[in-house]
């Protein structure tokens, strides 16, 4: 992603498109677990309230003119040094942006989006969305890039995670509110382009990444007046995920977890797990192409990302419903031929299990993986002992 500095030539144009349970004193104000205690939450958020009532639309600093006039990009939280750090110091970058509002009759949240593009290809695309059913769908993309192996926890109570070519992050509800009990967080998310599942994640362009993202949720938690900000990330990220040799006893970490009989690891394609304290989600992909894993095994820790399957969970069921034991446990949950997934209400909230496949022909080793990895899952983050029963009478 190397290009040499030229003179300045950037415009920029408007465009029309679219853990535990306990709480230690030490955490910092935004940290998951002192805002997501209990399963309830407040309707609507007082900040985004405010903003509904203010008129069809409500605008977060769009400024028009040059962009090296103005020396800021992306809703103004960007300045050009700021810029040029993602295209390794090129400062002739073209910058459009579609201004963050929210629609004064909608609950979808705020949006907006952010483009840079260099003038040899290189763009970076960034947007602020609300999460919600939409995004955590069997086959959605922004599950299958957003949460997968190669993201590394922001850590520090943070929610949100970032690799060399994604990134994202939520906006501290501290600052913001709160969503319903039915919605998902705020988030702003960075992309740089398509993803090479087959090369170890660059540092260096994660580094990148990360800054740039926090300076974007800095910028909008200034803009909503609230009066702190998030540190620098990149001194706190942890490692990235390595290819590691699968054991046969032992798929995706998961000690006793085994494929079905006939089927081995496949020593030429070792699977990525997450790697780092306070990950939201412990992902395992399996044969990667084009951002889409052929097999994940996926724990939600976060209950404020597990309701992105809730719809699933509560209406997919019918006759190939998921039973728990014992039965007091809250376990929901269905096994298709692509998709199984069991959510359970734990001490810090609703936590969802799932195996979802590419198609329909890994059917069989989702039925003789998903007792054991829900059971054993359970056990790892101290929601156990939980037992699934599936359609048929499989235990785990």
């Amino acid at each position: 992603m190397t290009e040499e500095t030229t003179d300045t030539t950037t415009r920029a144009a408007g465009t029309s498109g679219a853990g535990d349970a306990a709480v230690e004193p030490s955490r910092p104000w935004w940290h998951w677990r002192e805002l997501t205690r209990g399963r309830l939450r407040p309707a609507v958020a007082a900040a985004l309230a405010g903003a509904l009532l203010g008129g069809t639309m409500t605008a977060w600093q769009a400024e028009a003119g040059p962009f090296a006039a103005r020396e800021r990009a992306c809703w103004g939280a960007l300045g050009e040094d700021d810029v040029a750090d993602l295209f390794n110091g090129r400062r002739d970058i073209d910058a459009s942006e579609i201004p963050v509002a929210t629609a004064r009759f909608t609950t979808t949240g705020p949006t907006g989006v952010c483009r840079l593009a260099s003038p040899r290809g290189h763009r970076v695309t960034a947007r602020v969305h609300q999460l919600d059913e939409r995004f955590g769908g069997a086959s959605d993309q922004w599950a299958d890039e957003y949460l997968s192996a190669r993201m590394t926890p922001f850590g520090d109570g943070l929610l949100g995670m970032v690799s060399d070519t994604r990134a994202w992050l939520a906006v501290p509800e501290g600052c913001v509110g709160r969503p319903s009990e039915y919605e998902g967080p705020l988030v702003i998310d960075m992309e740089t382009g398509l993803t090479d599942y087959d090369r170890e994640v660059d540092t260096g362009e994660r580094d990148r990444l990360a800054r740039a993202l926090v300076g974007l949720v800095n910028g909008y938690m200034a803009d909503q007046g609230c009066d702190r900000a998030i540190s620098e990330p990149v001194g706190r990220l942890s490692a990235p995920a390595r290819f590691e040799q699968e054991r046969r006893d032992a798929i995706c970490g998961v000690k006793g977890l085994r494929l079905p009989v006939g089927r081995k690891p496949d020593a030429l394609r070792s699977p990525l797990v997450t790697r780092g304290a306070g990950a939201p989600v412990r992902t395992c992909d399996r044969y990667v192409s084009l951002d889409h894993p052929r097999l994940r095994l996926m724990t939600i820790e976060d209950p404020r990302l597990s309701v992105l399957y809730d719809g699933q969970a509560l209406h997919r069921a019918g006759a190939r419903g998921i039973k728990g034991t014992p039965d007091d446990a809250g376990v929901r949950g269905f096994l298709g031929d692509d998709l199984g997934l069991v959510q359970a209400s734990c001490q810090s909230g609703d936590v969802t299990f799932l195996i979802r496949a590419q198609d329909a022909t890994q059917a069989g080793a989702i039925r003789a993986l998903l007792p054991r990895y829900v059971a054993a899952e359970a056990d790892r983050i101290g929601c156990g002992p939980l037992r699934v029963e599936l359609p048929g009478g499989e235990r785990g």
